[in-house]
């Protein structure tokens, strides 16, 4: 007979309890990979995407993390296909203020009427009265903070918002943000190869803001063969991949790692991740190596490699 751990793994990664009255479990699942190339346009084998979603949802990931620009609208679409009506402990959590006028292309927008038509339109094509969590995808340097955020604070008193978050955010700005609004996570580029947040991490733990890496599972050079990720995932029967989600669980409690995949093998591969458990030494090791920031470079979509 399987234990709970063994069904569903993901919930040996632990529990974060977003804004306070949300438990998830900590590992979940990035929906950007599930469109089509340059994430533009509809996956090659929806129904695929559909049975990946699904098995996410078996393995325990009770948080999903998706966007209006993934398609536009594809990824949104399909996490309703394939999950609605949703199981009462999954959370579904969307973004706006990136549009995209073709592939491979991301704009800042984040005039507050944008904002709240798609913030209306993730609600239809997710299936949804309210948004569990709604983040502000990029700050738009064209128009003030105090109305970007003031417009989400606005559709959350209306109820169509429960917990609103940010996206590539300095700490500055997250505390500029703070004082119009409770902004109760952040998502940012974070991994063991590119540690340029790593302030922002230390600021979140220290106020119990949700911290979600993007591109979770970088590990670049750190990977070659005889290299320190190469070496301990030898010892623990692991990959390299999932060696540097369990260095993201293991490194704070508030990181919410989200690897994405079209693939629903690595799917399973990425949530085994969290029985992988660390030594000290282990941990000590992975930390004290790092590859430089700019080895993970690129646009957004080159960084998000399809598996």
């Amino acid at each position: 007979m399987s234990t709970p751990t063994e069904s569903r793994p993901a919930a040996a990664s632990g529990t974060f309890t977003l804004g306070g009255d949300l438990p998830i479990h900590r590992l979940g699942y990035g929906a950007m990979q599930i469109t089509g190339p340059g994430v533009w346009g509809e996956p090659e084998d929806p129904d695929e995407v559909v049975r990946l979603l699904r098995r996410a949802v078996e393995l325990g990931v009770n948080f999903i993390d998706t966007a209006d620009s993934y398609g536009p609208f594809v990824s949104e679409t399909l996490i309703r296909q394939a999950l609605h009506p949703y199981a009462d402990d999954v959370v579904i959590a969307t973004k706006a203020g990136l549009t995209r006028p073709g592939p491979d292309v991301w704009l800042p927008l984040g005039r507050p009427e944008y904002l709240r038509q798609q913030l209306e339109l993730s609600l239809r094509h997710l299936g949804l009265e309210r948004i569990d969590l709604y983040q502000l995808h990029r700050i738009d340097p064209k128009v003030p903070l105090a109305d970007q955020i003031g417009e989400l604070v606005a559709l959350q008193k209306e109820g169509k918002i429960r917990h609103i978050g940010l996206s590539q955010v300095t700490v500055a700005q997250l505390e500029a943000a703070r004082k119009l609004a409770t902004i109760v996570s952040v998502q940012n580029l974070y991994n063991l190869s590119d540690r340029s947040s790593e302030k922002l991490v230390e600021h979140c733990e220290a106020n119990q803001i949700a911290f979600i890496p993007w591109f979770p599972m970088a590990t670049g050079a750190l990977a070659r063969p005889g290299g320190p990720l190469d070496e301990i995932a030898k010892n623990h029967e692991a990959t390299p991949s999932q060696l540097a989600l369990a260095w993201l669980l293991r490194r704070s409690p508030v990181l919410l790692p989200i690897p994405g995949t079209s693939s629903v093998a690595h799917l399973e591969e990425n949530v085994a991740a969290a029985n992988v458990s660390l030594s000290d030494e282990d941990y000590t090791a992975l930390s004290a190596v790092s590859a430089p920031a700019s080895s993970s470079g690129g646009g957004v979509s080159r960084l998000f490699k399809r598996r």
